[in-house]
């Protein structure tokens, strides 16, 4: 077998992207998409070129597709990645794995069980900005790695989103929606992580959409929506992470920054695969732009399912994995359980720190 053949179910606003991607890969073939609405996944289908729409169990019935996509919303990760597994085949999930560590352990166990993989995003760390980052680290530009920062804050998905309830439900809000990419980032960049020591607080309790089709509407918050903490690396870099939803009046804070012995790297936002990549050595003046070190920078999601099935294919080890996934959301409950017990949160899980990705640009059609 020199092609896999890929199935996505949840056809929703960022399958677009999947669907538009997946094909450029020569040893990817999309071959059918499925949803609750069929009547939206064969408007996908047709929009897409993608063969076939159907149910989601004509989906998983299919023996021709070897991995699945899911796309499907965040509470229900889990219950749908299990299914895949259950219909033997190997699953890439958009992230958060899953909403709980336990729904994770049960997917993983699974696949373990099964003999398959699991997968999930966010791939962005796979892109040419991040992955420049690394390289400057491995190469020792900032010397010994001693601490980051990271901030992702902004005024709340209300102000914008034409259905922003879910983002104030458990396992919304800004870590689980946006901490995965931050997380990721630090992770490959920085080693897995130790201990976590967080605060956390729900700084309004009800929220009014202000975007169509339902400004006006009220929600109720569930879960926190302002989260600050520290990070301790195990090895040893001390890290810093502030996520909100609460600052309306924006920020100007940048994305990562890493700072080592021998200078300070600047990194670009996580949520992309671009750059820029900034460093300043100790004994230089200002920030220099370095070249990114790959061509991986539009929006490539995906990317991560093409390095997934090219693993499987050669018998290797892909880099968005589930162990990997499954350390964020233990890292993104930390924050959470540390905060409600006044004591750090050690953790449990650990991971492989990913391989610089090296995947050849001849996988493109």
């Amino acid at each position: 077998m020199s092609t896999f053949k890929i199935g996505i179910i949840g056809c929703g606003y960022i399958s677009s992207i999947y669907m538009e991607n997946i094909p450029a890969f020569n040893h990817l073939t999309l071959v059918a998409c499925a949803d609750l609405d069929l009547e939206r996944a064969r408007s996908q289908a047709e929009h897409y070129g993608i063969p076939k729409a159907c149910t989601v169990q004509e989906l998983l019935s299919d023996p021709e597709i070897d991995l699945v996509i899911n796309l499907t919303l965040p509470k229900v990760h889990a219950e749908v990645s299990l299914q895949i597994l259950e219909a033997g085949k190997h699953v890439y999930v958009e992230k958060p794995l899953a909403i709980s560590l336990q729904e994770a352990k049960l997917v993983l166990d699974k696949a373990e069980e099964k003999g398959l993989l699991v997968g999930s995003a966010p791939d962005t760390f796979l892109g040419a900005g991040i992955q420049t980052a690394l390289r400057l680290i491995e190469n020792g530009d900032i010397g010994v790695p001693i601490g980051a920062s990271a901030f992702v804050i902004s005024r709340g998905h209300e102000h914008w989103h034409p259905n922003p309830a879910f983002y104030y439900e458990e396992g919304g809000g800004p870590l689980f929606d946006m901490g995965p990419y931050y997380l990721t980032a630090l992770i490959a960049l920085l080693g897995p992580i130790d201990r976590i020591a967080g605060s956390a607080r729900i700084s309004y309790p009800e929220r009014t959409i202000l975007s169509e089709p339902n400004a006006g509407q009220k929600i109720e918050v569930l879960t926190e929506t302002h989260i600050a903490g520290t990070i301790d690396f195990a090895s040893g870099a001390i890290g810093t992470l502030t996520s909100s939803f609460d600052a309306f009046g924006g920020s100007t804070l940048p994305p990562i920054e890493i700072y080592g012995s021998e200078g300070t790297l600047l990194v670009p936002d996580p949520n992309t695969f671009g750059g820029p990549v900034r460093l300043r050595k100790k004994d230089q003046e200002d920030f220099t732009d370095i070249p990114l070190v790959s061509s991986f920078q539009d929006n490539a999601r995906g990317i991560g399912v093409a390095d997934m099935a090219h693993a499987i294919l050669n018998g290797e080890t892909h880099r968005a994995n589930g162990a990997l996934a499954y350390h964020v959301l233990e890292a993104m409950h930390g924050f959470l359980i540390s905060s409600r017990d006044s004591a750090y949160y050690r953790m449990e899980s650990s991971c492989t720190k990913p391989e610089a990705f090296s995947i050849s640009e001849r996988v493109f059609k």
